[in-house]
């Protein structure tokens, strides 16, 4: 029998991934009582779809690589990925599909975990479909917060909705490797599991209507293509898609521009993503998508959301504001690192806010705004070679108004050299020349991402070049080529 059950709490959160974990722990850490609202696996998209299982399966195939160019461990390589192994490992990574420890997390934070689908039905106001039958009816003393991730785009190709293809999800869970795969997208998710399953012994062939990785410095991108190339990925970028088909025997064909086709076993389409926000009763308060267009919700520094119900009235004693959104539903970066980020800031300002202690908008860079979402994303593409970077590059600084210098070098220092024999990389600083500080930084080339924590200091702590040019690299390491781009710049 199905019951009704009320209750209440401080601070709603709908969504138990990553973002939400974190923003639950926050309110809970602040002194307020959290529930989570999870219809799937308490972790989310990154634990068990996205960024785990992936790095699971690119690892490998990067360490037999690595190997392989350092004479002496050369010769001792003798042998091809065991994609079973492979399989196995990522299947650790995963704890197997099983949410067992994310929910002991939360029951040792003190956070209270109800599973079901949550939908907004009045300003403070959550129902849940509980799976376990039961019908919630919650509301919120201070804040409900969206944390609902995002989902899969796919594009309007003739006859791609008729069948079941692989997103990411099928991807990073596959029980075996195809050994004909198509990818549709040559953004950061395709390029990675394309790597990934060529190195684990399928024929890949990369089809992207752009270029690729084009969000990246193209110096920096054709690296990764040729790191794709030498795997026997085929790439057919600037080429557009007419139509997929698929056959009796679960094959696809894919006719591209121009009249040519790719035959596959399996069809991933990796064609970027978008925010989760459908069915979680946003109309409700006010908020819907408008012209045909998907919703995007538009916050501010702390993930207040603006235009719903109640939040502008908050501010004249309508109980303060209540609504939030953080992560992939923020729709500001989607990145996990980031939307955790985001979270942080997110769940301290809802706890100071129901103290009493925060009012209005907090100051940039304070633990309660979201500043770095505006200076300083960080992100790095686990392909070999790897291409990391952050802030802004040349283009979006100029179109930002900042007077901007650059600086680009091949990483050629004694580090690189004793990495791996042959080793080829790149690296770029972006400068305002009016203060004379970084605006970002890109590396590629491999096992450049652990460059790139240093660049993101530099970026957020906008620390002066000649100040930059004391902190001496260490020798002999990759990241002596800071000190040849500061030299290269005049320093």
């Amino acid at each position: 029998m199905t019951a009704q059950r009320e209750r209440e709490f401080d601070v709603i959160v709908i969504g138990a991934g990553a973002v939400g974990e974190n923003v639950a722990e926050r309110v809970v850490r602040g002194g307020l009582t959290a529930v989570l609202i999870e219809a799937e696996l308490v972790g989310g998209e990154c634990s068990y779809w996205a960024c785990m299982p992936s790095k699971a399966l690119l690892r490998p195939g990067t360490a037999l690589h690595a190997a392989q160019t350092v004479p002496g461990a050369t010769e001792a390589v003798t042998r091809t990925l065991d994609a079973a192994a492979v399989l196995k490992r990522r299947d650790y990574f995963t704890s197997n599909w099983q949410d067992d420890s994310q929910v002991k997390w939360a029951e040792d934070a003190g956070i209270e975990l109800i599973r079901g689908h949550g939908r907004i039905t009045a300003p403070r106001n959550v129902e849940v479909a509980g799976r376990d039958g039961n019908r919630y009816l919650l509301s919120a003393r201070h804040a409900v917060v969206v944390a609902t991730g995002s989902r899969p785009n796919v594009p309007p190709i003739d006859g791609l909705a008729d069948l079941k293809f692989w997103t990411t999800r099928e991807a990073t869970s596959a029980r075996e490797v195809p050994g004909r795969l198509a990818v549709l997208g040559g953004g950061v998710a395709g390029t990675e599991l394309a790597q990934a399953y060529a190195r684990l012994g399928a024929a890949v062939t990369v089809v992207a209507r752009h270029g690729l990785l084009g969000m990246f410095p193209a110096e920096a991108a054709d690296l990764v293509a040729a790191g794709l190339r030498a795997d026997g990925v085929e790439l057919c970028l600037h080429t557009g898609t007419q139509s997929v088909r698929g056959d009796a025997d679960g094959a696809f064909t894919l006719t591209l521009d121009g009249g040519s086709t790719v035959t596959a076993d399996k069809l991933l389409v990796a064609a970027g993503r978008h925010p989760a926000l459908e069915g979680i009763g946003l109309e409700s308060v006010g908020l819907a998508a408008e012209d045909g267009k998907p919703l995007r919700l538009r916050t501010d520094s702390t993930g207040l959301v603006a235009g719903a119900a109640g939040n502008a009235a908050a501010a004249t004693g309508g109980g303060g504001p209540w609504l939030y959104a953080a992560g992939d539903a923020a729709g500001k970066v989607m990145l996990t690192h980031q939307g955790k980020y985001e979270a942080r800031a997110t769940g301290d300002a809802i706890a100071a806010r129901a103290k009493g202690g925060l009012a209005g908008e907090p100051a940039p860079w304070s633990r309660y705004a979201q500043t770095a979402d505006e200076h300083a994303i960080p992100n790095v593409v686990f392909t070999d070679p790897e291409l990391a970077n952050v802030g802004r590059t040349v283009e979006q600084a100029e179109k930002d108004g900042f007077k901007v210098s650059s600086v680009e070098l091949p990483i050629q220092v004694a580090g690189s050299s004793l990495h791996a024999e042959h080793y080829e990389g790149w690296a770029q600083l972006v400068i305002d020349e009016d203060r004379k500080v970084l605006l970002g930084a890109t590396f590629a080339g491999p096992d450049v991402a652990e460059l790139l924590h240093a660049a993101t200091i530099a970026v957020v702590g906008e620390v002066p070049l000649d100040r930059l040019w004391h902190a001496v690299p260490s020798y002999p390491t990759i990241s002596e080529v800071w000190l040849r781009l500061l030299e290269d710049y005049g320093l």
